[in-house]
């Protein structure tokens, strides 16, 4: 596990003009009533509590707590969801702070702090629920963050590691979005330090990436790849696919690549 003189520092990032470029927070629709799953609401702060929706299969499964993209909700996996029942998994999609039902304002800080507390939460849940099959972490783009905080510092809780679209270094990802890291006092060693979190996580991990990525490129992800400390690994690449089109290029690729990982650790 991380130890105290490795707390993350992200207070610059959470200032309002690189909040409003890292964070596009929605609300899930009025009316809007989900077809499968189970609404879950995880407190993570003081009057501040997350939404997400859990798709469960069944109680020896293995569960998948997935963390979404920073334009993107739980309910627009409601459709996906069925995709990993049908494998034989419970698929545990968790909002941030002002997207879909959870109330609150996301900031970076609040996203690492928020994934560590999301991930206790749902292991209670599940065990409350006698739900007693593997935990993985999967994050997607600025998922990645929760994912790899949480693989990092609950190392013995996590059975597995998906990242997809996932980012090595956030100054790419600032420079981007028009934000000069060094502007703003942020640097890689200090503040989301993916490449060190990935390094301590030893147990089975899977990188999927879109070749042509165009907003975190491929090669962020090979990076994740190289500097993962685990013994098995696998970098998917989605041939021809883009950061918002590689469901839709390689899904079939890319679930089995899940189930590959999932079988590893069940």
């Amino acid at each position: 596990m991380m130890t105290n003189n490795e707390i993350t520092d992200l207070g610059m990032l959470d200032q309002p003009q690189v909040s409003t470029v890292l964070f596009h927070p929605r609300p899930e629709p009025a009316g809007y009533a989900a077809i499968t799953g189970t609404n879950v609401t995880i407190p993570v702060a003081h009057a501040v509590s997350l939404g997400a929706r859990f798709h469960l299969k069944a109680p020896t499964a293995a569960n998948v707590l997935f963390f979404h993209g920073n334009g993107e909700i739980v309910a627009d996996y409601d459709a996906l969801a069925p995709l990993y029942n049908r494998l034989g998994i419970n698929f545990l999609c968790v909002d941030y702070r002002g997207y879909g039902r959870s109330s609150g304002t996301p900031s970076a800080t609040a996203l690492l702090r928020d994934a560590r507390t999301a991930f206790d939460f749902t292991r209670k849940w599940l065990a409350e629920q006698r739900f007693h099959g593997p935990l993985v972490v999967m994050g997607r783009s600025l998922g990645s963050a929760a994912a790899l905080e949480i693989a990092a510092t609950r190392i013995d809780q996590v059975a597995g590691l998906i990242i997809e679209s996932g980012f090595a270094s956030a100054v790419h990802l600032l420079a981007l979005f028009g934000v000069d890291a060094d502007s703003i006092g942020y640097h890689d060693e200090t503040g989301f330090r993916h490449l060190r979190k990935i390094g301590k996580f030893e147990k089975p991990t899977l990188i999927i990436h879109a070749q042509r990525d165009h907003l975190i490129a491929l090669s962020q992800g090979q990076a994740l790849y190289e500097a993962s400390g685990a013994e098995e690994k696998a970098l998917v690449v989605i041939p021809d696919a883009d950061h918002n089109d590689i469901f839709q290029r390689g899904l079939s690729q890319y679930m089995q690549a899940i189930k590959a990982l999932v079988q590893k650790v069940s």
